[in-house]
């Protein structure tokens, strides 16, 4: 793995799949707050 252009894309390519699981987790987590402290599904928007 020599190549700088191939470890660029790789280096992208974690990242982003890093940062869209993060997100997932986040949701999820924030929901499921939501969902304790008001009783109710979180409001969409």
């Amino acid at each position: 793995m020599q190549n700088d252009l191939t470890k660029r894309l790789m280096w992208g390519g974690l990242l982003a799949g890093v940062g869209a699981l993060t997100s997932i987790v986040a949701n999820r987590l924030a929901t499921e707050i939501w969902t304790r402290v008001f009783k109710e599904d979180p409001p969409v928007g």
